[in-house]
């Protein structure tokens, strides 16, 4: 089971909004975004409890994706308290996005 919190235009900004929270920008028609799936879903066990995991379909929340200026996806964004910190475009390993959280930590 996975711990990633599936993200909607109405709820984003009220939850990404304290603490950290790595955003990946996705769509469902889009295969490497379904090839990372696996990766993010095993970076929100690792880090359950210190940073969320969250997903947003930039297809159901196009402003979002604009005001963020997703341009490529996967695109992974991570946030601290609401703000963009650093960001990942396109497929990452798994290290890639523990090494982007440890250091917000």
């Amino acid at each position: 089971m996975s711990n990633t919190i599936q993200l909607t235009a109405k709820d984003f900004e009220t939850s990404i909004q304290s603490g950290l929270s790595l955003v990946d920008f996705y769509a469902d028609w889009c295969m490497p975004c379904r090839m990372l799936a696996p990766t993010i879903a095993a970076i929100a066990e690792i880090f359950e409890g210190k940073a969320k995991v969250c997903k947003l379909n930039i297809d159901e929340a196009q402003e979002i994706a604009a005001k963020y200026g997703i341009m490529n996806i996967p695109t992974v964004i991570l946030f601290k308290d609401g703000k963009p910190v650093n960001q990942k475009v396109g497929m990452g390993n798994k290290s890639q996005y523990e090494e982007m959280i440890n250091a917000a930590l």
